[in-house]
């Protein structure tokens, strides 16, 4: 819907009528929901961040384009930036116009200073407990996965902590314990010497489906073509390609009609039948003669996936971040249960660190998207919480063309709940990996900003992408918090130098 610029200003005492019983209606909605949430809640400082974010999802299951244009032409646009501070905002808006329009009704009370940015102290209460205290000239956190050369070279750790890491993300699908112990205590001991904090954070695998094995050995792929996914190769089944995936419980859940997108999205194709061995497929999506590829991932956009999202590797590596790490990155959770379902293993794995052990939900799919304030409630009512903006694999879930805007919806409903948010998947990936970045990517870390923390994956150019994100990051923060512009002055030009002085 296309709004028309207003042409005449709707009155103070209309627009003031309206306010109020937009806070009468999300106040009691909202409250409804946190009387819900509550119970689960156990610790005491996340009650108004939960409450904050019952109230926000009140206020945004409604469409306030019109109110938000119709206060601009009086100064009082702000409804744009609530995400924090939800009633105090409100409750600002509605004295300010009550004072243009000398109200004689009630009013609720103007809300304190205090009160108006106890949400932006709560947000970042709630980063420094997950990610630790930050030094320097910016807020963001920088997180970099280690490569396998952290565990033989100590210097790499010392290096990256001056250049301003702030937290070492451990892939567990990488390496193996006895290599990620030689990480650990490179790191703690790089962090000695340079007084730099650091937290470790180890990211569980998940139920992540890959081809397993292919028939032929080699596949190329064109449009139109037809392939089989199956529980077994059988290379007396025909001469149409077979490939099988590394989770089989998976085939049995795929209907025909269904979507699959192969490797990252570079291959996508359709299912057309279903039999008890398999499904087979039209190939709608792929570059001519792309190659089917042994451990490439496999997405299923369509299908309501039944898998549990901790595997038996990841109970084991889970048994050894609860000794080494301070947070752990669980993959594929889907639900509140999912939630549920780690704290009860680190519960019974971490002992007294339990409680402290901070988790980051990776929100990978739609279904992720949906049930994100429940999984918000049920993790940072308890510990340390963050979310992870995976947009890998949730582009191929949802779309690349509708990544942009998921990826704004997810950091609003985690500001609103003073929850901190990882931005993650190939930021500076060109420069991580070949040294040079595209012009695209930079402005994708100036995005960054608005997150809590910015993820880098591994590379031998890893050392100045941080040296170039930390420079952006800074930079940023000057001009902009979240949503917010901070209206630094601009140093790139002078106006004297063009009208001359006055």
């Amino acid at each position: 819907m296309l709004l028309e610029v207003p042409t005449v200003p709707i009155s103070p005492a209309a627009l003031l009528h309206s306010l109020l019983e937009l806070r009468q209606e999300i106040t009691k909605e909202g409250e409804a929901r946190f009387q819900e949430w509550q119970p689960k809640i156990k610790r005491s400082e996340f009650i108004p961040s939960a409450r904050n974010l019952a109230y926000y999802l009140a206020l945004r299951w409604r469409d306030l384009r019109a109110m938000q244009m119709a206060l601009m032409p009086w100064g009082l646009s702000s409804l744009g930036r609530i995400e924090s501070r939800v009633l105090p905002n409100l409750d600002a808006v509605i004295n300010t116009l009550g004072a243009l329009c000398r109200a004689h009704e009630s009013l609720p009370p103007r809300p304190p200073l205090d009160a108006f940015f106890a949400g932006d102290r709560q947000l970042r209460r709630q980063t420094a407990e997950l990610f630790g205290p930050i030094r320097g000239k910016r807020h963001v956190r920088i997180m970099v996965t280690l490569p396998t050369e952290a565990a033989t070279d100590r210097q790499w750790s010392i290096t990256l902590l001056r250049k301003g890491m702030n937290c070492a993300r451990i892939n567990c699908a990488h390496d193996d314990p006895a290599t990620w112990e030689a990480m650990i205590e490179h790191l703690r001991a790089a962090s000695h010497i340079t007084g730099q904090p650091c937290k470790v954070l180890m990211d569980l695998g998940g139920p992540k489906p890959r081809i397993a094995a292919t028939w032929p050995a080699t596949v190329r792929v064109h449009g139109g073509d037809r392939l089989r996914l199956t529980t077994e190769i059988c290379p007396d089944g025909g001469q149409i390609p077979q490939f099988t995936c590394s989770l089989p419980e998976i085939l049995p859940q795929l209907e025909v009609g269904q979507r699959v997108w192969i490797d990252d999205g570079h291959i996508g194709g359709r299912i057309v039948s279903k039999d008890a061995q398999g499904v087979e497929l039209t190939i709608t999506h792929c570059k001519e003669g792309q190659r089917l590829k042994v451990a490439k991932g496999l997405n299923f956009p369509d299908s309501d996936l039944r898998l549990s999202p901790l595997t038996d590797s990841d109970r084991e590596h889970l048994a050894f971040a609860c000794r080494y790490a301070d947070i752990i990155g669980y993959s594929y959770v889907q639900s509140a249960e999912d939630i549920a379902l780690l704290q009860r293993e680190v519960a019974h794995c971490g002992g007294d660190r339990a409680d402290q052990m901070g988790i980051i939900a990776k929100i990978e799919t739609p279904k992720a998207i949906r049930a994100l304030p429940e999984m918000i409630i049920q993790a940072a009512g308890r510990q340390p919480f963050g979310v992870m903006i995976a947009r890998g694999d949730l582009a191929v879930e949802i779309g690349y063309q509708r990544l942009a805007e998921m990826q704004e919806e997810i950091l609003w409903i985690c500001e609103a709940a003073h929850v901190p948010v990882v931005w993650a998947t190939q930021v500076l990936e060109n420069l991580v990996k070949k040294g040079v970045p595209s012009r695209a990517e930079i402005t994708d870390a100036a995005m960054a900003e608005r997150a809590e923390c910015v993820m880098l994956n591994k590379g031998p150019y890893v050392g100045l992408a941080v040296d170039i994100l930390d420079d952006v990051l800074a930079r940023m923060e000057a001009h902009q918090q979240k949503k917010t512009p901070q209206l630094r002055a601009l140093h790139s030009w002078h106006p004297y130098e063009t009208i001359g002085r006055p």
